[in-house]
């Protein structure tokens, strides 16, 4: 059974990384066991550590839940000098979805539900206020 989860994402300059991330996630770190290691929970159970390190080539995307994409775009590129990057949309997705690079390559993204109901429901039972 398989109750919680870590992503790593590598960066080769630990301090500007660190300090992009908190940028990003609007938030400093949860956790850092040592150094050289930044954690934050994103969701209960689902964390992203930052480690020192050589970033991975074509690993990715993380992609995080937003309720705006538009906007959420609007700031990563004036608040963190993210090329500007497209929206992307299908039928047969319930989501809009995108992706774009941090600045050591790693492959990031957001998604905004089409469904605003379903968006809602999909956040009540993540933050355990519905039960599945």
């Amino acid at each position: 059974m398989f109750f919680e989860m870590t992503i790593q994402m590598r960066v080769d300059d630990f301090l500007k990384g660190r300090l992009w991330y908190i940028k990003l996630l609007q938030r400093q770190p949860d956790f850092e066991p040592h150094e050289g290691i930044a954690e934050w929970e994103i969701v209960p159970g689902s964390w992203l550590q930052l480690a020192e390190g050589t970033p991975g080539k074509d690993s990715g995307p993380l992609r995080l839940g937003v309720e705006d994409i538009e906007t959420e775009r609007h700031r990563l590129v004036s608040e963190l000098d993210v090329d500007e990057f497209s929206i992307y949309t299908r039928d047969e997705v319930p989501v809009h979805w995108a992706t774009f690079l941090d600045p050591w390559g790693n492959r990031l993204g957001l998604f905004e539900y089409k469904n605003k109901l379903e968006e809602k429901d999909r956040i009540q039972t993540v933050l355990g206020r519905r039960k599945v």
